[in-house]
This record gives C-alpha cells, sequence and structure tokens, in this order.
C-alpha cells in the first residue's frame, strides 16, 4: 500500500487533469472563426488526452489502495504542472514505486508537448 502522501497527490493529480480537460473542452466548443479554426481540433484533442490522464492516474490511485476522486480543481490559470508532476515522481521514487513513477514521466512529457503547441500557436497568432 502507498503512503497517504502519494495516495493525496495522485487525487490532486486527477483532479487537475479533470480541470483541465473541462478547460479544453470548454474551450473548443467556445472557438470559432478563421483563428478559432485552428486551434478548435488541438484543443478537443488535448482535451481528450488531459481526460485519459485521469482515467491511467484513477486507474493507478485504485491499484494503491486508494479512491479516486470525481470531483475537478478548480479552473484557473498559471498553477505550476510540471512541479506538480515532479513532486509525485519524486514521492513514488522514494517510496519505490516505479510504477507510478514511469506513468509520470509519460504524462510529463505530453504536458511539455502541449505546451510547445501552444508557445507555437502565441507565436503564430
Amino acid at each position: 500500500m502507498a503512503s497517504k502522501e502519494l495516495l493525496d497527490l495522485l487525487n490532486k493529480a486527477i483532479a487537475r487533469e479533470l480541470q483541465v480537460s473541462i478547460q479544453y473542452m470548454w474551450q473548443h466548443v467556445q472557438w470559432s472563426g478563421v483563428k478559432g479554426y485552428a486551434v478548435h481540433d488541438e484543443f478537443k484533442s488535448i482535451g481528450i488526452v488531459e481526460m485519459k490522464h485521469a482515467e491511467k492516474i484513477a486507474e493507478r490511485l485504485f491499484y494503491l489502495g486508494g479512491k479516486p476522486t470525481t470531483e475537478p480543481a478548480p479552473i484557473t490559470v498559471g498553477e505550476n504542472l510540471k512541479d506538480m508532476l515532479k513532486e509525485i515522481i519524486e514521492v513514488a521514487e522514494k517510496e519505490g514505486d516505479v510504477t507510478t513513477a514511469h506513468l509520470f514521466r509519460g504524462i510529463l512529457e505530453q504536458e511539455e508537448e502541449h505546451h510547445d503547441v501552444f508557445t507555437t500557436l502565441i507565436e503564430d497568432a
């Protein structure tokens, strides 16, 4: 069984993934016009990826004996997701949970790809 600290961090990660999936889906349906056309599908695609992250984390949390949250975090802008993911990786490694650490390394990689997409979109605007 994982520590309470790791289980709490995993639940926070689920809440965050649910939050951003809702945010991306909402942005997906709001954008219109020529500029919206360019990002519409990207928002939808990333929203789906974020939902899949929440699902993978929930499966891992359940396996470790926790109960996954169904409540998203409040939708805000500017939280440091990268630091949160790195913290989970550190705690998992400290506890010898290589599977959770591996899962979150993959999520971190995808989040960095999403960041690159939006950085590029901003530069082209």
